[in-house]
C-alpha cells in the first residue's frame, strides 16, 4: 500500500469484478461493447427528442434529462472499471475516490428525483388532463430537471462529509470495481459504526421516499386508468408499463445495496453492475419499445 509520511493512505487498489487473469481480455471486450451501447443508446434518444418537433413535450424532456443521467451514472465509473481489465494492480487515488464517491451519488440520487418528476408528469396527463399544458409549463419542466440536480447535490454533500475526514492508514483494498461509499469506510483506522448507520439512513430516507412518492403516484394513476376504458386510456397503460419497468430495475439494486443489511459483497458486486451497466442500457430499450412515438421517428 502506498502512504504518505504521516501513515495516511494515497491510494486505493480495487479487487475487480474477478481474480482471473485469463478472464480479463474477455471482460474487457464485453464491457466495452456495453458501454458503447449505453452512449449509442441514450445519445440516439437526446437526438431524436431535440430534433423532433413532435417530441417536443414536457414527458419527451424528462425522458430526454433521464438519457442524460444514465450516460452520467455509466460514465462515473465504467471507462476506470474498463481500463482496468487491462492491468493487473488496479489502484485509484484517495482524492479519484472521493471524486468518484461524490459523482455516483450525485447522479444517482438526481435520476431518483428525475423518475419522481416522470411520475408527476404522467399523473397530471392522465388524472389531469384538459389541464396538463397550463400545468406542465416550460417554467415547471425545468423545474422538475434542476431540483434532481439540486437533491443529488445535497445528498452528495452530506455522504461526503461522513467520509472526507476519516482517517485512511491501513488497509487500502477495496472489494469493487468503483470507490463504494459502503466498502471504503470499512477502511478507515477508527470505528465507523456510526458512520455506517448515517450513510446508510441518508441514502435509505432519499431511495425510500422516493419509492414510496412513486409507489403513491403510479397507484393513483392505475386507479384512474382501470375506472377509465379508451384509446387513449390504452396508450397510457403502455407508457406507464414503461415507466414503472424502468423504476423497479432502477430502485431494486440501490435498496439492496444501501439498505438491506444482509448483502454479502459478492452480492453488492452483481448489483453494482445492474445499477451502473445494465440499467441505464435497458432504459432507451424500454421506452423505445413501449412508446410508438419514438419508434416511428
Amino acid at each position: 500500500m502506498t502512504k504518505t509520511n504521516h501513515s495516511r493512505v494515497t491510494e486505493f487498489v480495487f479487487l475487480g469484478l474477478s481474480n482471473s487473469q485469463e478472464l480479463q481480455p474477455f471482460l474487457f471486450i464485453i464491457f466495452s461493447l456495453l458501454y458503447l451501447a449505453i452512449l449509442l443508446g441514450n445519445f440516439l434518444i437526446i437526438l431524436t427528442v431535440t430534433s423532433d418537433s413532435r417530441l417536443h413535450t414536457p414527458m419527451y424532456f424528462l425522458l430526454a434529462n433521464l438519457s442524460f443521467i444514465d450516460i452520467c451514472v455509466a460514465s462515473f465509473a465504467t471507462p476506470k472499471m474498463i481500463s482496468d481489465f487491462l492491468v493487473e494492480r488496479k489502484t485509484i487515488s484517495f482524492e479519484a475516490c472521493l471524486a468518484q464517491i461524490f459523482f455516483v451519488h450525485l447522479f444517482a440520487g438526481g435520476e431518483m428525483v428525475v423518475l419522481v418528476s416522470m411520475a408527476y408528469d404522467r399523473y397530471v396527463a392522465i388524472c389531469k388532463p384538459l389541464h396538463y399544458m397550463t400545468i406542465m409549463n416550460w417554467r415547471v419542466c425545468i423545474t422538475l430537471v434542476l431540483v434532481p440536480w439540486c437533491v443529488g447535490f445535497i445528498h452528495t454533500t452530506s455522504q461526503l462529509a461522513f467520509t472526507v475526514n476519516l482517517p485512511f492508514c491501513g488497509p487500502n483494498q477495496v472489494d469493487s470495481f468503483f470507490c463504494d461509499l459502503p466498502l471504503v469506510t470499512k477502511l478507515a483506522c477508527t470505528d465507523t459504526y456510526v458512520v455506517s448507520l448515517l450513510i446508510v439512513a441518508d441514502s435509505g430516507f432519499l431511495s425510500m421516499s422516493s419509492f414510496l412518492l412513486l409507489v403513491v403516484s403510479y397507484t393513483v394513476i392505475f386507479i384512474t386508468v382501470r375506472n377509465r376504458s379508451s384509446a387513449s386510456m390504452a396508450t397510457a397503460r403502455s407508457t406507464l408499463t414503461a415507466h414503472i419497468t424502468v423504476v423497479i430495475l432502477f430502485f431494486g439494486p440501490c435498496i439492496f445495496i444501501y439498505v438491506w443489511p444482509f448483502s454479502g459483497y459478492s452480492v453488492d458486486k452483481v448489483l453494482a453492475v445492474f445499477y451502473i451497466i445494465f440499467t441505464p442500457i435497458l432504459n432507451p430499450v424500454i421506452y423505445t419499445l413501449r412508446n410508438k412515438e419514438v419508434k416511428a421517428c
